[in-house]
């Protein structure tokens, strides 16, 4: 049932023309414009370089947060999740059919943008064993956008959502380190940045995948802390109906 599920939450975000357009088109676009065109003052190194990280990050926020967000907050508005919820699927095997659908889709936008930023020049630095812990990183970077946007989902109106998780989107696209580097900012300020999920993820996938880095402690500790306190505020005050 779980995977009947998943694979009916897959279909419906692929024929979906504004999913299809945040999740694929819109990263693979601001991928090649900003990797290309001198936009990006990213302090020497190529532009791919530092970009390519920072649009993989941006394909799991745009998947896990703000495409199941608004697609949830929908489907509550609608009844979708009332009726399901009538059917032998659990609410659990509910939350884990989307948990897969959003994994499925994640690892799609990652093939595509990876084939693409290689197209453009961008060449991972750093031994395979760095390269890794890019796993554990998308992982937890997909957790906390996913409890973050049920818990959206879960407290606001429909259209409520759809405002707030587009215009975090954006906010978070700016200041996140996505495309423009945190070091930009005021120490006071870029010190509160780094904090943010999308920064964590972006920056840990910026230096395993780009700098060669090795263990990102940091970065890893910040996804767990959201990841847990997003999940978990999302558990207790999400409303079915």
């Amino acid at each position: 049932m779980v995977l009947a599920q998943a694979g009916a939450e897959i279909r419906a975000m692929l024929r979906n023309g504004e999913q299809l357009l945040l999740t694929m088109i819109i990263p693979v676009l601001l991928l090649a414009g900003f990797s290309a065109a001198p936009l990006v003052d990213v302090g020497g190194g190529r532009r791919v370089d530092f970009v390519a990280p920072g649009i993989l990050a941006l394909a799991v926020m745009s998947t896990a947060f703000t495409g199941q967000a608004i697609a949830t907050g929908f489907e509550r508005r609608y009844g979708v999740l009332r009726r399901l919820g009538a059917t032998p699927l659990s609410r659990t095997g509910l939350l884990l059919a989307k948990t897969v659908a959003v994994v499925a889709v994640e690892a799609l936008q990652v093939v595509v943008i990876t084939v693409v930023a290689l197209a453009l020049g961008w060449s991972p630095h750093g031994p395979l064993l760095g390269a890794l812990w890019a796993v554990p990183l998308l992982l937890l970077g997909t957790a906390a956008f996913s409890g973050l946007g049920l818990l959206m989902a879960g407290t606001l109106r429909a259209e409520a959502t759809l405002a707030g998780a587009n215009l975090v989107y954006l906010v978070l696209l700016g200041l996140g380190g996505v495309l423009f580097p945190l070091d930009r900012f005021p120490g006071g300020v870029r010190q509160v940045l780094e904090l943010l999920p999308i920064s964590a993820l972006t920056s840990g996938l910026r230096a395993v995948l780009s700098d060669g880095g090795g263990f990102p402690g940091g970065p890893l500790l910040v996804l767990l802390c959201w990841a847990v306190a997003a999940l978990a505020l999302a558990a207790r005050t999400f409303r079915w109906e």
